[in-house]
C-alpha cells in the first residue's frame, strides 16, 4: 500500500469494539488508517451521505435496525465505498444477503484478529481501486455503439454504459446490483453462473452467442465476449462482458436457409411433376377421344368421372409447379378489393355461424399486376386453414390496405424491395401453430393434419402465387391465441381489365403437323387428337429424328410441335436446328414444367408459344389455330 491515509467508518452500537478496533488498525504495518465511530443507524446515514470516508465497518446488530438494512439503503442513495459486514458467529445466512446485496466481504466478530481485518481491508481498497478505473474509464465505454457491462464474480452488475442501455431498455440506475441474469429466461441464472465458471477456470475468456429479453420483453440474440479483470496481484476482481445485438443477422441467416431449402425441395418437386404429367396428357387426351367414339350414354358417366378424376391430379401437379417454380398465368391490372369481397360472400354463406367475420378494406385501395384466379386460390386456402384452425368457433378478420416499403425494411426481409405495396392480412384467433412448427408450413406435403385430411400443398402453393406476383409473406402466431398471414403485393395505379370469353373448337384444313415427343403414348394421343379435327401428323421421338422428317418434308409441314426435355436432342436444340433449315418455321414448346430453363431458352431461340402439360384438346387446338393464322 501506499502512505495514502485510508479512513474507516465502524458503525457499531459498542464503544469497546471501537477501541479493540483501533488497536489492531495501529498495528498495520504498510498502511495508515484513520478510524471514525458511530453507534447509531440515524448517525451513519448522515456520516455516508457526507462521503468522507474510504471503507466502511456495518455491524449487523444495530438496536431496531440492522446493518444489512443500511448496506441496502446506503448503495440506493449512492455509495460507492466498499463496506464490510461485521456479524456473529454462525449467521452465515446473513453472509451471503450482505454479499448478495453489495458488500465486498464478511468478518465474524469472534474470529477477528488484526491480520484478519487488515487483509479485507486491503481486498476491499483493491475493490475500490479496480471499480474507479472502470468508472474512469467509462466515459470512453459509453460512446461505444456495443453494451458493454461489468458483472462482479457472482454475476451481479457493476457497470452499464449507454450501448446496454440502449440495447436493453434499462438505465444503468435500475440495473447496477442486480444479477445478470435477469435478461434471459428461468435457465439463465444457472447458464450465467456455468459461463462465469468457464471463464475462471480457462484462459479467462469465452465467446458465444445468447438468447435474451429486453425490457419490454423483446427477444434478442447477442454475440457476448466475456474476459475476466484481475488486479495488481494477479487476482480475478470481475468479468467485462462486451454484448453485440445479432437479432436482425440470425433473422435473414433463418430467411436464407429457409429459401435454400425450399428451392432445393422445388428443385426435387419439378422433376417429379414432369414426370408425372407426361403420364396423365396421353391419359387425358384418351378420354377426350373415348368420349367422342363411345357417345352412348352407358359409357359417357365412367368417361366423365376418368377424365374429372385426371384433370384433379394435373391441378394437383399445377399446386406442386406453384410452389416449384411458380406457374405463371395471365396477369392484367386488378382490384383486390373485389376479390375479397366474392371471398366474404363464400364465407357468409358457407362457413358456419360460430365463426364471426369481419372485413376492412382501405378506400382507396391501390391495384396490381395479378392473376385473379390464382389470388383467388391464395385468399382461400387462408380462410379455409384459419376454418380448420378454430373447430370450435372464433373471429376470422380480413383486411386490405396500402403500405410504403422503405429501404430499412427491405434489408430485413430478402424477399422484399423498395416501393408500392398492397397488404392483404388475414387473422384468425384460433389454435396457432407452434415454433418449431412455423418455420416448415411453406415447405410441400409438410402437414399436421391427419391422414386424408389434408394434402400439405395448400400453403406451398400460396407461397408459390404470391412470389410469382413478386411479393411475399409474413405469419405471426401464437399458440391458443391465433394466426396472422399477411400477404404483401407490389401496388400500381390503373384501372381494373375486364377479360375475354371462350372460343369454338376450330378444324383443321388437312395441314401436316409434326409432333415430336420421346413419350410414345404422348405421340399416339396428340396425333389421334388431331387427326380427328381434320389434321395431318407425323411423329418423331426425338431431335435427331425430327430433324431428318423436317428435311424430308419442309414443304409440307406447317408446324412443329415439340417437347422441350427430351433424351439425344433436346426441344431448344432442336428448335435452333430448325431454324437453320427454315428461318420461319413456326414451333410450338412442349413441357411438363410451366415456366423452366427449357422453356426459357427456347423464348430466346424466338418461340413465345407454349403448351405445359398435361394439356386438353381444346388447349391443342387453339394454340395450333393462333400459330397457323399467324402472320
Amino acid at each position: 500500500m501506499d502512505n495514502h491515509i485510508v479512513k474507516v467508518l465502524l458503525v457499531d452500537d459498542d464503544e469497546d469494539y471501537y477501541v479493540l478496533i483501533g488497536d489492531w488498525l495501529s498495528e498495520a504495518q504498510d498502511a495508515k488508517f484513520q478510524l471514525a465511530w458511530v453507534s447509531t443507524y440515524s448517525a451513519a446515514i448522515a456520516e455516508i451521505a457526507q462521503q468522507r470516508h474510504d471503507i466502511y465497518l456495518l455491524d449487523y446488530r444495530l438496536g431496531s435496525r440492522n446493518g444489512l438494512e443500511l448496506l441496502r439503503e446506503a448503495i440506493s442513495c449512492g455509495c460507492t465505498a466498499p463496506m464490510i459486514m461485521l456479524t456473529g458467529l454462525d449467521e452465515h445466512q446473513i453472509d451471503l444477503e450482505a454479499m448478495q446485496a453489495g458488500a465486498v466481504d464478511y468478518l465474524e466478530k469472534s474470529l477477528i484478529n488484526s491480520a484478519a481485518l487488515e487483509k479485507s481491508l486491503r481486498y476491499a481498497l483493491e475493490r475500490k481501486r479496480s471499480e474507479q478505473k472502470i468508472r474512469e474509464q467509462a466515459a470512453l465505454l459509453d460512446i461505444a455503439t456495443d453494451a458493454i457491462l461489468v458483472q462482479d464474480l457472482q454475476g451481479k452488475i457493476l457497470f452499464w454504459n449507454k450501448g446496454a442501455e440502449h440495447l436493453y431498455g434499462y438505465s444503468a440506475t435500475e440495473v447496477v446490483g442486480s444479477f445478470i441474469s435477469r435478461f434471459g429466461d428461468e435457465n439463465a441464472l444457472p447458464q450465467m453462473q456455468e459461463l462465469a465458471r468457464a471463464v475462471l477456470l480457462s484462459s479467462g475468456a469465452w465467446q458465444g452467442e445468447l438468447e435474451q429479453v429486453t425490457k419490454d420483453n423483446k427477444n434478442i440474440v447477442v454475440e457476448s465476449r466475456w474476459t475476466l479483470v484481475r488486479d495488481r496481484l494477479g487476482q480475478p476482481t470481475s468479468i467485462l462482458v462486451v454484448n453485440t445485438d445479432i437479432t436482425e443477422k440470425k433473422q435473414l441467416e433463418a430467411q436464407c436457409l429457409r429459401a435454400q431449402r425450399l428451392e432445393s425441395v422445388g428443385t426435387l418437386a419439378s422433376g417429379i411433376a414432369h414426370d408425372l404429367n407426361n403420364v396423365l396428357a396421353p391419359i387425358l387426351m384418351s378420354v377426350q377421344i373415348l368420349k367422342i367414339k363411345f357417345p352412348e350414354p352407358q359409357h359417357q358417366p365412367l368417361l366423365i368421372m376418368l377424365e374429372s378424376n385426371v384433370k384433379r391430379g394435373a391441378a394437383l401437379i399445377k399446386q406442386v409447379l406453384s410452389f416449384a417454380r411458380g406457374v405463371e398465368g395471365k396477369k392484367v391490372t386488378l382490384q383486390v378489393k373485389h376479390l375479397i369481397l366474392e371471398i366474404e360472400q363464400i364465407i357468409r354463406e358457407t362457413f358456419p355461424k360460430s365463426i364471426e367475420f369481419s372485413t376492412d378494406i382501405e378506400s382507396n385501395l391501390w391495384t396490381v399486376l395479378g392473376d385473379a384466379t390464382q389470388l383467388h386460390q391464395v385468399l382461400m386456402n387462408l380462410v379455409v386453414n384459419a376454418l380448420d384452425a378454430m373447430p370450435k368457433g372464433g373471429t376470422l378478420k380480413t383486411s386490405a390496405k396500402n403500405i410504403y416499403i422503405d429501404k430499412n425494411y427491405a434489408q430485413l426481409h430478402i424477399d422484399a424491395q423498395e416501393g408500392a405495396y398492397i397488404t392483404i392480412a388475414i387473422a384468425d384467433t384460433g389454435t396457432g401453430i407452434a415454433p418449431e412448427i412455423l418455420t416448415r408450413i411453406f415447405e410441400p406435403f409438410f402437414t399436421t393434419k391427419s391422414i386424408g385430411a389434408g394434402t400439405g400443398l395448400g400453403l406451398s402453393t400460396v407461397l408459390g402465387i404470391v412470389k410469382s406476383h413478386g411479393g411475399f409473406i409474413q405469419v405471426y402466431s401464437e399458440v391458443g391465441q391465433g394466426t396472422e398471414f399477411q400477404i404483401y403485393l407490389p401496388a400500381i395505379q390503373a384501372n381494373a381489365i375486364q377479360e375475354n370469353s371462350d372460343v369454338d373448337l376450330p378444324l383443321g384444313q388437312g395441314e401436316l403437323i409434326l409432333v415430336v415427343d420421346d413419350e410414345s403414348a404422348i405421340q399416339e394421343v396428340t396425333k389421334t387428337s388431331l387427326e380427328i379435327y381434320n389434321y395431318k401428323v407425323i411423329t418423331a421421338c426425338d431431335g435427331m429424328e425430327a430433324i431428318a422428317l423436317y428435311t424430308k418434308h419442309q414443304a409440307e409441314i406447317r408446324v412443329v410441335l415439340t417437347d422441350m426435355m427430351m433424351p439425344v436432342m433436346d426441344g431448344p436444340t432442336t428448335i435452333r436446328t430448325l431454324q437453320q433449315i427454315n428461318r420461319d418455321v413456326k414451333v410450338i414448346a412442349i413441357s411438363g414444367l410451366s415456366s423452366s430453363d427449357k422453356l426459357a431458352a427456347a423464348a430466346i431461340s424466338g418461340v413465345t408459344d407454349f403448351l405445359s402439360k398435361p394439356f386438353s384438346a381444346k388447349d391443342l387446338l387453339l394454340m395450333l389455330h393462333k400459330v397457323l393464322n399467324a402472320k
